[in-house]
């Protein structure tokens, strides 16, 4: 049974900084994508960040790219999301999901990974 843990989240004031983080567990890292989502309520989950099976590629959402990095460590099998310059239009809750087919990160969308989170909230006071 495939578990992704979120934790790391919070509040933090504009222009802030957190960290992310996704451990997973029956999962093995390395077989398909990984991706970072957000949802605010009454709008489609938005893709804010995906990385390849490889490693290798990594895609941003226009609004978070210079700010946002993505980054996992296959040893630990988690995935983070490095969230820097943290702006009032970001707050959201964040889930990392995951997939064992589809292996790219060019289209980071949610119908794409099977096995989510259950989420992280982020709040940035406007």
């Amino acid at each position: 049974q495939v578990q992704l843990v979120e934790s790391g989240g919070g509040l933090v004031q504009p222009g802030g900084s957190l960290s992310l983080s996704c451990a997973a567990s029956g999962i093995k890292f390395g077989i398909g994508a990984i991706g970072w989502f957000r949802e605010v309520s009454g709008k489609e989950r938005e893709g804010v960040s995906c990385i390849s099976a490889t490693g290798e590629d990594t895609s941003y959402a226009d609004s978070v790219k210079g700010r946002f990095t993505i980054s996992r460590d296959d040893a630990m099998n988690t995935v983070y999301l490095q969230m820097n310059g943290l702006k009032p239009a970001d707050p959201a809750v964040y889930y990392c999901a995951a997939d064992d087919v589809y292996v790219g990160s060019k289209f980071c969308e949610a119908s794409l990974f099977a096995y989510w989170g259950q989420g992280t909230q982020v709040t940035v006071p406007s």
